[in-house]
């Protein structure tokens, strides 16, 4: 198998469109609910019509392209790659609900250019929706074309990284909660590898269990990317205190009192501001993205290097860990690991 990124991407989207269709047909709903019958579509709009949007503005979609990579690199075997694509929504639906989630609990504005789900669905669409998505994504599981063995497994793998991007979030939330409270770096970076490595973690673990390695090879992958997903958050945190996120606004970091690799290299090598930095977290959570405690924040971690220097750390961690993940297995001539290595380069910039 041969493709472009821009082709596994295309796949990509034509498979989270059909678990999330238009046009609801009776197969879905089977698939979806069971037997019993739909009485109520109004009850069907409320789970699918906040997820699909939000879906549809779209995404890096760098995870399920991510797994695609990692099974075509694993396999030349064209039904081990169609279960890769098949297994798309447990990595693009998890993501999307915990954004869904995400925007609840940091009181955000916009998402992706738009108003955050809660805000034009109503909070209590938005936190049932976001928890179906997260069990609808399994449900692609039940039309892998494998054995009974490794469906069970993907499911095992699948419910034990929720588990871990929970408690991740969990640590967040507890962190920006005491504006004072800062933890160590080592600690941040135990809660990326469990919030956003969780994700890339799972993503080389279902390409390589699709592609049938042995479970060794898939935990020591794992492990491997998981370090991935940690430089992409510091990389992302990044941006936020320097270009703005896509869809956001540049420093809303700073209004979520948010515990960000820069911010934690700062206080590191200056802990005499930790007192300052809390105080314009607490004045920018007061007065929104307009207060000037914005961007005197930023212009203090810039002041110290500390956001270049976690941009730095971000793109080595992204970079080697991607670098080791290809050196796992022997070249297979399907392209697979020169292409992971350039999507995270693109990633960096």
């Amino acid at each position: 198998m041969s493709e472009t990124i821009q082709e596994i991407k295309d796949k990509i989207e034509k498979t989270l469109r059909a678990e999330l269709p238009e046009q609801i047909s009776e197969e879905w709903l089977m698939e979806t609910f069971g037997s019993g019958g739909i009485k109520s579509a109004k009850g069907l709009d409320g789970l699918l019509a906040p997820t699909r949007e939000l879906v549809k503005q779209g995404g890096k979609r760098w995870r399920p392209v991510f797994m695609i990579l990692c099974a075509m690199m694993a396999s030349k075997k064209d039904a081990d790659i169609q279960n890769a694509f098949a297994l798309s929504p447990l990595l693009e639906f998890v993501h999307t609900a915990s954004l869904i989630h995400d925007d609840i609990e940091d009181r955000a504005d916009e998402r992706r250019g738009k108003p955050c789900a809660y805000i034009t669905y109503g909070l209590d669409t938005a936190l049932n929706a976001g928890a179906w998505l997260y069990f609808k994504a399994a449900a692609c599981v039940n039309k892998l074309k494998m054995d009974s063995e490794k469906k069970i497994a993907c499911h095992e793998l699948y419910q034990m990284e929720l588990r871990r991007l929970h408690l991740g979030q969990a640590m967040d939330i507890a962190w920006h909660r005491e504006p004072g409270f800062f933890p160590s770096v080592e600690e941040y970076k135990q809660m990326v590898q469990f919030k956003t490595g969780t994700l890339s973690c799972m993503a080389a673990r279902l390409g390589f269990l699709a592609a049938g390695q042995s479970k060794e090879m898939i935990e020591k992958a794992g492990l491997v990317a998981a370090g991935i997903g940690m430089g992409f958050q510091v990389l992302d945190d990044v941006q936020n205190l320097t270009s703005g996120n896509p869809g956001k606004k540049r420093g809303d970091d700073i209004i979520e009192g948010k515990k960000s690799l820069p911010v934690l290299l700062h206080v590191q090598e200056r802990p005499c501001d930790k007192e300052k930095i809390a105080a314009l977290f607490e004045r920018a959570a007061k007065e929104g993205i307009q207060s000037p405690a914005v961007e005197e924040a930023i212009s203090l971690l810039e002041s110290s290097g500390s956001i270049k220097k976690a941009f730095d750390f971000g793109k080595e961690a992204a970079s080697q860990k991607a670098l080791e993940l290809t050196s796992l297995l022997e070249d297979n001539g399907s392209g697979a690991k020169q292409m992971i290595l350039d999507l995270f380069n693109k990633i960096q910039r």
